[in-house]
Protein backbone atom coordinates (compact mmCIF):
# COMPACT_ATOMS: atom_id res chain seq x y z
CA UNK A 1 0.00 0.00 0.00
CA UNK A 2 1.28 3.53 -1.11
CA UNK A 3 1.16 6.25 1.64
CA UNK A 4 -0.64 9.29 0.89
CA UNK A 5 1.82 12.37 -0.39
CA UNK A 6 2.01 15.06 2.32
CA UNK A 7 0.79 17.45 -0.72
CA UNK A 8 -2.55 17.03 -2.67
CA UNK A 9 -2.75 18.57 -6.41
CA UNK A 10 -5.57 20.99 -6.72
CA UNK A 11 -5.81 21.77 -10.22
CA UNK A 12 -3.99 24.27 -12.01
CA UNK A 13 -4.24 27.86 -9.70
CA UNK A 14 -3.49 30.97 -11.82
CA UNK A 15 -1.80 33.78 -9.95
CA UNK A 16 -3.53 36.63 -8.63
CA UNK A 17 -2.42 38.93 -10.77
CA UNK A 18 -4.47 37.06 -13.61
CA UNK A 19 -6.95 36.83 -11.23
CA UNK A 20 -7.62 40.90 -10.58
CA UNK A 21 -6.86 41.97 -14.08
CA UNK A 22 -10.02 43.30 -16.15
CA UNK A 23 -9.64 40.65 -19.04
CA UNK A 24 -10.38 37.87 -16.41
CA UNK A 25 -13.46 39.73 -15.12
CA UNK A 26 -15.06 40.38 -18.50
CA UNK A 27 -13.98 36.73 -19.02
CA UNK A 28 -15.89 35.27 -15.83
CA UNK A 29 -19.15 37.85 -16.71
CA UNK A 30 -19.29 36.43 -20.04
CA UNK A 31 -18.88 32.85 -19.10
CA UNK A 32 -21.68 33.46 -16.08
CA UNK A 33 -24.31 35.28 -18.28
CA UNK A 34 -23.36 32.39 -21.06
CA UNK A 35 -24.22 29.66 -18.49
CA UNK A 36 -27.29 31.43 -17.41
CA UNK A 37 -28.48 32.19 -21.23
CA UNK A 38 -27.96 28.55 -21.53
CA UNK A 39 -29.56 26.86 -18.62
CA UNK A 40 -32.76 29.25 -19.13
CA UNK A 41 -33.22 27.64 -22.97
CA UNK A 42 -32.59 24.25 -21.49
CA UNK A 43 -35.69 24.40 -19.09
CA UNK A 44 -37.84 26.44 -21.19
CA UNK A 45 -37.39 23.09 -23.63
CA UNK A 46 -38.15 21.04 -20.99
CA UNK A 47 -41.03 22.73 -20.00
CA UNK A 48 -44.66 22.57 -21.47
CA UNK A 49 -45.62 25.12 -23.81
CA UNK A 50 -48.25 27.73 -22.44
CA UNK A 51 -51.04 27.94 -25.34
CA UNK A 52 -52.85 30.37 -22.94
CA UNK A 53 -55.79 31.65 -25.06
CA UNK A 54 -55.04 31.60 -28.50
CA UNK A 55 -56.26 27.51 -28.38
CA UNK A 56 -60.27 28.80 -28.03
CA UNK A 57 -60.27 32.18 -30.38
CA UNK A 58 -62.50 32.44 -32.65
CA UNK A 59 -60.92 31.12 -36.14
CA UNK A 60 -59.98 27.80 -34.16
CA UNK A 61 -63.69 26.71 -33.43
CA UNK A 62 -65.33 24.53 -35.58
CA UNK A 63 -68.84 26.07 -36.77
CA UNK A 64 -70.51 22.31 -36.08
CA UNK A 65 -69.32 19.65 -33.15
CA UNK A 66 -67.53 16.92 -35.12
CA UNK A 67 -67.80 14.70 -31.59
CA UNK A 68 -68.50 11.33 -31.60
CA UNK A 69 -70.60 12.47 -28.76
CA UNK A 70 -73.25 14.71 -30.07
CA UNK A 71 -74.39 17.71 -28.27
CA UNK A 72 -77.81 17.56 -25.78
CA UNK A 73 -80.54 18.75 -28.41
CA UNK A 74 -81.42 22.63 -27.35
CA UNK A 75 -85.05 23.31 -27.64
CA UNK A 76 -86.42 25.50 -30.08
CA UNK A 77 -87.67 28.92 -29.19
Amino acid sequence: MMPFPAILPTGALLPEAILDSEFFGILATFVALNSLMYATLALLKVLPRGYGLSRFNGRNRRVENRSIYPDPPTPDA
